[in-house]
């Protein structure tokens, strides 16, 4: 399981064998069954989650008691609720296994440790958080600037594998739509 992490740390940053060693003794393989909670609202998050196979989404209750999906995540990447397990405080969202997930998992403790003893994963660890900051802006402006049915088309241009994965209810919430609105957009673009 840690192989694909090393690999894509190797891809960005000289990874030294002795620095491959941390990660691996840091980062615990875990399996989740479809459908489970891993980080509950309320709490404040224990790991952050590299994801080695499966689907995982991040998700909060609205005032009405909706689910509001906010992130799903395909693997090869990071999830948590970061600014929440940084700070270590307690987070607005839940942490779902949407399949079966195979999962690394690291405490901030030890992810704190590993960033001091490994300057390779320490410039890793930074060039994460800038795409996670990237990655939120360009969500936040494609919510607000593109149509439900762009969002669908981009969504399903860039990760084509959560059609195949991930509940319709699901990804309706992620695009910022109801249901009945993703399946309208779904039938017009198949006609």
């Amino acid at each position: 399981m840690h192989n694909q992490l090393n690999q894509l740390i190797s891809k960005n940053v000289k990874l030294s064998d002795s620095e491959r060693e941390l990660c691996n003794r840091y980062f615990e393989p875990v399996l989740y069954p479809k459908n489970r909670i891993i980080e509950e609202e309320e709490k404040i998050p224990k790991y952050l989650y590299f994801v080695v196979s499966g689907f995982v989404r991040l998700f909060h209750y609205n005032d009405k008691g909706d689910e509001i999906t906010t992130h799903i995540n395909c693997p090869p990447g990071f999830i948590t609720s970061y600014t929440n397990f940084v700070n270590q405080n307690k987070s607005e969202e839940n942490l779902e296994c949407i399949t079966e997930c195979e999962l690394l998992r690291i405490t901030k403790a030890d992810l704190d440790l590993l960033i001091h003893q490994s300057p390779a994963f320490k410039d890793f660890s930074f060039l994460v958080f800038q795409q996670s900051l990237s990655y939120n802006e360009k969500r936040a402006r494609d919510l607000a600037t593109l149509t439900a049915e762009k969002r669908y088309l981009k969504l399903i241009t860039e990760n084509p594998e959560i059609l195949h994965n991930v509940p319709m209810q699901y990804i309706a919430s992620f695009l910022g739509m109801n249901p009945k609105s993703l399946s309208r957009i779904r039938k017009q673009i198949i006609r």
